[in-house]
């Protein structure tokens, strides 16, 4: 991606967002040909000249002061996460050929997911690949898929392409607007992270091209910081849920992230996940089955019932 133009639509889509009225700047009465704010308003809101915020708007000033982005996020209203995407915009990180091979996951984080029982839980890549989930983030999130996709590179799930191209997932979110515009504003913030990574620029494309609704939320450029949410899902097998996801980065694994998700302890939803829990459970195999009726009383009691086959022969 041009970073250059990605700053400009950044700035625009800011610019245009904000009314005269909502600044204090006088609108002297002059028709507005464009929604928003005006170069020359925000310039001078900004303190900074308006040949200066015009190159900066048409990608052309790569050097820009902390000050001086400052002074643009402050004039803009940006909150701390559309601040953080202005800066790695204005000044992106050097570009880094990035690896060709498929993401790995270390052995132990692995080992953390497997180990997690009572609640979902996954890891997810810089491309939004699901590199491993437990069985129950796998029932609950995509039970239509395979459950040992995310081993096998080839065919690992994508959230962003399974939030707008698979009609099962678009079904599983009660509110799939919003869910798909957190969704496209946090792919904002990785690719401002990631300026200039083919993967990332492809998967962008793909979804550009075969969801409009994609393309529209990329082209409205939202910005949100993604370290936790609520969403609400539809499921299939238990019906209604509201959970909380809270996400958690994973500084030494390459933009990968662990996210937990949970519920209201004694509510509804809690019951749920529960329930769906037990649907989903493995079946013990004959043997533990057997050891399971040894052990309990009832399995006693039928020991010595008239069904039971006689040891003596």
């Amino acid at each position: 991606m041009d970073q250059g133009a990605e700053l400009g639509s950044f700035l625009r889509s800011r610019r245009a967002a904000l009314r005269p009225e909502d600044v204090a700047v006088p609108a002297h009465g002059t028709r507005r040909r464009v929604p928003g704010l005006r170069r020359e308003e925000l310039a001078q809101l900004a303190g900074v000249s308006m040949a200066y915020y015009t190159r900066l708007e048409q990608g052309q000033s790569h050097n820009a002061s902390d000050a001086v982005l400052d002074a643009i996020a402050r004039a803009l209203r940006l909150d701390p996460a559309e601040t953080a995407h202005l800066r790695d915009l204005a000044r992106p990180a050097r570009v880094t050929r990035p690896s060709t091979r498929p993401e790995r996951l270390r052995s132990g984080l692995r080992a953390v997911v497997d180990s997690i029982g009572d609640v979902p839980a996954y890891v997810v890549g810089k491309y939004a690949d699901v590199l491993a989930w437990n069985p129950l983030a796998h029932a609950l999130l995509a039970g239509h898929l395979d459950a040992d996709a995310p081993r096998h590179p080839a065919d690992r799930p994508n959230l962003q392409r399974l939030l707008f191209l698979d009609p099962h997932t678009r079904e599983l979110y009660a509110d799939w607007d919003s869910r798909a515009r957190t969704s496209v504003a946090c792919l904002r913030l990785t690719a401002g992270r990631h300026p200039g990574d083919p993967r990332l620029a492809a998967l962008i494309g793909e979804l550009t091209m075969q969801s409009p609704e994609f393309a529209a939320l990329w082209t409205a450029h939202p910005v949100h910081q993604c370290a936790f949410s609520t969403v609400r899902y539809r499921h299939p097998l238990v019906g209604e849920l509201t959970l909380r996801h809270e996400i958690m980065d994973l500084p030494e694994d390459d933009g990968q992230q662990l996210f937990l998700t949970t519920a209201e302890p004694g509510s509804s939803s809690h019951a749920a996940l529960r329930l769906l829990s037990g649907l989903t459970a493995p079946a013990p195999a004959s043997g533990q089955r057997l050891v399971q009726a040894e052990e309990g009383g009832d399995g006693e009691q039928a020991g010595h019932g008239g069904d039971q086959p006689s040891r003596e022969r």
